[in-house]
């Protein structure tokens, strides 16, 4: 069983506005989403942040890592007019202040924990943790729906958060299935797997989900695709293409 959004607008605003940045989530808004995936790490100081990117360059300028800097150093860099002019000055989010942004507007989260090499504990205890005090009314009163659905590529990561808070759902993210990814999602009490739609096969869905998994697919541009993969058994994607794929599609295609 699948209790969260079907369709969820990638980094914010997909390719409508800067990734990862609140005028991203704004322009999802706009676009009638309510439910968003997003890119948390560390900065040096240990405060997370909204990137995707371990070094800076491409959305925001500069060199080196994102834990070169302090979280309030990266708040103050541009990270919008790599997209556009319109967006100069858009700021690199922290993340205690995007989560409650989201929280305020009804937004539901796929929170991707991306740690840098060597922070995978950390980073997925911290994020953890700060999502489940920010969602300790919602847990407590049984609303799991409600709560944030933290996924990553690092089991490291999964199993911290678990540590830390347990009671918030895990998804465990695979680029390609490989043969044993029944028995590492198990390992970190996984509610769904999280796939890239490139290599996913019909076979591997109606195998995920017998197995009691939910099954996301990452990232879903092509309306066909979508559809398709709904007819597999996917529970839900997220697309960069919100012009394209809105918020209901699921329901209109019959997902």
């Amino acid at each position: 069983m699948w209790p969260y959004p079907k369709v969820l607008a990638h980094r914010g605003g997909g390719t409508l506005a800067p990734e990862n940045t609140l005028a991203g989530l704004r322009r999802g808004m706009a676009a009638g989403f309510r439910a968003i995936e997003y890119d948390v790490m560390l900065a040096r100081d240990g405060v997370p942040v909204v990137l995707h990117d371990p070094f800076l360059g491409r959305t925001v300028p500069g060199s080196g890592h994102v834990y070169d800097y302090d979280a309030l150093e990266l708040a103050a860099m541009d990270a919008g007019s790599w997209f556009a002019r319109d967006y100069e000055g858009e700021p690199v989010p922290l993340f205690v202040e995007f989560a409650q942004y989201c929280k305020a507007h009804g937004i539901w989260m796929n929170i991707e924990i991306k740690p840098a090499p060597g922070y995978e504990l950390e980073t997925g205890s911290t994020v953890a943790r700060i999502a489940a005090a920010m969602f300790a009314d919602d847990i407590g009163a049984g609303r799991l729906a409600q709560a944030p659905l933290l996924s990553s590529f690092s089991q490291v990561a999964l199993e911290a958060a678990r540590e830390v808070a347990p009671q918030l759902p895990r998804a465990f993210l695979m680029s390609e299935l490989p043969p044993d990814w029944e028995r590492r999602a198990r390992e970190v009490d996984a509610v769904a797997l999280h796939v890239n739609q490139r290599h996913l096969t019909r076979a591997q869905a109606q195998a995920v989900k017998a197995a009691g998994f939910g099954l996301f697919c990452y990232t879903v541009n092509e309306a066909a695709r979508a559809a398709e993969l709904l007819a597999w058994g996917v529970d839900a994607f997220c697309t960069d293409r919100i012009d394209l794929i809105g918020p209901d599609f699921a329901a209109r295609a019959g997902g």
